[in-house]
């Protein structure tokens, strides 16, 4: 976050926190963590001091999924809990025109006596930090270990000294209607970590192929070496058969041997390379030795080619393949493994609809958006994690089990707000809240849904979401496909 980042969340921090007593503390990383401040909507303060993108805002989040998200609590984590214990924030505000954040608390500790304290976010790139600070600004605990002047332990706070390079005060996020900044922020950030995954997993699959490739080509040229180590099998038998020929007229001279080739229509003589020591049958015997040798190898090694040439066309199709998933931003087919046809034969198709039709109830919104509604724990995660789209919109009732809900997207038009009413109610319909006046319906793009490891079927997580409040109902304006 730069300068007016910064100077437009305090804001919108301090009309949410001000008068608010912290909570729990979930640390999610090494260096980031959700402070629960009893707010409602779900919300919580997110703070990470990741030299590479250090920032603080208010995020979404279920109670359940920033649970599963949290890692065990660092000395610091303990050190905020014990000294802040159910202090309340006093004010928030931004250091002057610096990258930095101050949130002072109040309270009483355990022996019923006030205090006062801060908690300082350095949001400076490299020199990123969360500080603890007493009254008197003096630091008594700190996220990341940092050295200079007011950094560490025991100094009153300072930031350290800003780098000669001018500091842009243009804010880099784009705010839109009905959006906070903090909703902003949040998407931004989640875009990007979505964008770092997809990089990820594309470079992974890329390399995996690659690796395969080469494989193939060193087999094949260690084969066809082998292959030339044994010379010309047809040339050894005709040798064999020339020795034979001539043992009763060839000429020997040392490891020479003059003998007439029969095989050439002109009777040339010509001369063959022999072991001084061997007969001319025992050298004739060599030849042939070599001959079986090199016929046997030329034969297998020319399989074992045809199976390499056979492997190597297929990953080179299977790196198009993925190349075109890269292109398409097709991260399912990349972390799936999904290798579609380089022809959509009509085969495939039949399959993916027969897949579709069995994990789900099909049905078309009134603005012609598909819908499709998973029938049971284990058609959910099919309809989820192998039907839906990274940009499919997903939806589950709030409150109570139920199926997911899936608009599909595959011309990553905007979503009208007829369609997602339409699919909420349907969301709320097949759960067990249908029987409610109203159900609250989180939505959210399927790319945010995640599967925890081990968690059961139709268990899923959401990195971000909104709710809607509808009435659960099978809309009149709906048609449903029939299988």
């Amino acid at each position: 976050m730069n300068i007016a980042s910064i100077e437009q969340i305090v804001p919108e921090l301090r009309a949410a926190l001000i008068g608010r007593r912290l909570g729990k503390i979930f640390p999610l990383s090494r260096h980031s963590m959700a402070i629960d401040f009893r707010l409602a909507d779900s919300l919580y303060l997110f703070i990470s001091v990741e030299s590479a993108n250090p920032r603080i805002y208010l995020v979404r989040r279920r109670v359940r999924d920033i649970e599963r998200s949290s890692t065990n609590p660092t000395a610091f984590i303990m050190q905020l809990k014990k000294r802040f214990a159910g202090a309340g924030v006093v004010e928030v505000e931004q250091i002057p025109n610096e990258r930095g954040l101050d949130i002072r608390l109040a309270g009483r500790n355990e022996l019923g006596k006030e205090f006062s304290a801060g908690l300082v976010a350095q949001l400076t790139g490299k020199s990123a930090n969360l500080f603890l600070v007493d009254a008197d600004r003096r630091i008594v605990g700190s996220l990341r270990e940092t050295r200079g002047d007011g950094q560490q332990v025991g100094d009153v706070y300072s930031l350290p000294p800003r780098p000669t390079a001018t500091v842009t005060r243009m804010s880099e996020i784009t705010v839109t209607a009905n959006q906070t900044l903090s909703e902003a922020l949040d998407a931004a950030d989640l875009e990007k970590r979505s964008e770092a995954e997809f990089r990820s997993a594309a470079s992974s699959a890329r390399a995996k192929i690659m690796r395969e490739i080469a494989k193939h080509e060193k087999l094949r040229s260690k084969l066809l070496s082998d292959l030339g180590s044994h010379g010309d099998a047809d040339g050894w038998k005709r040798l064999g058969d020339l020795i034979l020929a001539n043992v009763a007229t060839a000429k020997r001279s040392g490891s020479k041997v003059l003998v007439i080739d029969y095989f050439e229509e002109a009777t040339p003589t010509i001369e063959i390379e022999i072991d001084e020591n061997d007969s001319l049958t025992a050298t004739a015997e060599k030849f042939f030795k070599r001959y079986t040798k090199a016929r046997n190898a030329r034969d297998e090694i020319a399989k074992r080619i045809d199976v390499i040439e056979r492997e190597l066309r297929t990953a080179r199709d299977h790196l198009d393949t993925i190349d075109k998933a890269i292109e398409a931003r097709d991260i399912d087919a990349l972390t799936e493994g999904i290798v579609p046809q380089q022809t959509a034969g009509s085969k495939k198709i039949r399959e993916k609809i027969s897949a579709t039709s069995a994990a789900a109830r099909e049905f078309i919104s009134s603005d012609g958006f598909e819908i499709l509604v998973g029938k049971r724990a284990k058609d959910n995660d099919q309809l989820t994690f192998k039907i839906a789209k990274s940009l499919d919109t997903w939806m589950h009732a709030a409150d109570y089990p139920g199926s997911h809900v899936v608009i599909r997207n595959r011309d990553k038009k905007e979503i009208p707000v007829t369609t997602l009413l339409e699919a909420a109610q349907l969301a709320a319909f097949y759960s067990q809240g249908k029987a409610q006046p109203k159900a609250a319906v989180h939505y959210t793009l399927k790319k945010f849904v995640n599967k925890p490891r081990g968690a059961a079927p139709g268990l899923v997580s959401l990195a971000s979401f909104k709710t809607l409040l509808v009435e659960p109902a099978v809309p009149e304006g709906i048609t449903r496909r029939q299988p």
